[in-house]
């Protein structure tokens, strides 16, 4: 069974700041982070917004762009590496905010950047195998990184919703490959404010 994308949708929080005025904090040449980085600004989330708020926001844009039922969305799941809750699924708060609960199956994944394909392999398989009609696979973030650090000024915050089916759509996924390997590069401990990076391996320019 041929299975793809049937609509997508994205939201990204309008409030930006540039790797200049993060450096004049902490007494560094922003310029020249901005340059080495290759990044002009990144957006920040309001004091009101997180994952849950961003990814609720990605999935209405993306049901806004079809016509689906909601309550023909059989799976939901929301990839990140900064869900609000250590107890508590953020999938549950989506599924509601889009009128798809509750007779669908939800859960979070944390991969770092690799949850939100994660979510969409795992939907595709599920719609391939006719257990559900429709599966909804969403990456969404705010992004955190230590005072100083490099991730400071590029971690960002946004996200995306990808509607996977195997009708109406508007582009067939036609195979996907996994890579995937126990390597220590990108970490956060339980109680830990800010996520961690081997600079052997994310600190090299090519990584961001």
């Amino acid at each position: 069974m041929k299975v793809g994308i049937v609509s997508y949708g994205a939201y990204v929080p309008r409030y930006r700041i540039t790797p200049e005025e993060i450096g004049k904090v902490w007494g560094v040449d922003g310029k020249s982070m901005s340059k080495g980085l290759m990044i002009n600004c990144k957006s920040v989330p309001s004091p009101d917004e997180d994952t849950i708020t961003i990814a609720v926001e990605a999935a209405r844009n993306m049901m806004k762009r079809c016509e689906v039922n909601p309550q023909d969305i059989g799976a939901l799941y929301v990839g990140s590496e900064s869900h609000p809750y250590a107890v508590k699924p953020s999938g549950t708060i989506v599924a509601e905010a889009i009128e798809a609960s509750p007779h669908l199956t939800v859960a979070d994944y944390e991969f770092a950047c690799k949850a939100g394909t994660a979510a969409i392999q795992t939907c595709m398989g599920l719609v391939g195998s006719g257990m559900v009609k429709y599966g909804v696979a969403i990456g969404a973030d705010t992004s955190q990184g230590a005072p100083g650090d490099a991730l400071e000024y590029s971690a960002s915050a946004g996200g995306a919703a990808f509607l996977i089916g195997a009708e109406k759509m508007i582009a067939t996924i036609d195979r996907t490959y996994s890579y995937t390997t126990d390597t220590p590069d990108f970490w956060r401990r339980e109680g830990e404010m800010y996520p961690r990076h081997g600079g052997r391996f994310t600190g090299e320019p090519a990584y961001f």
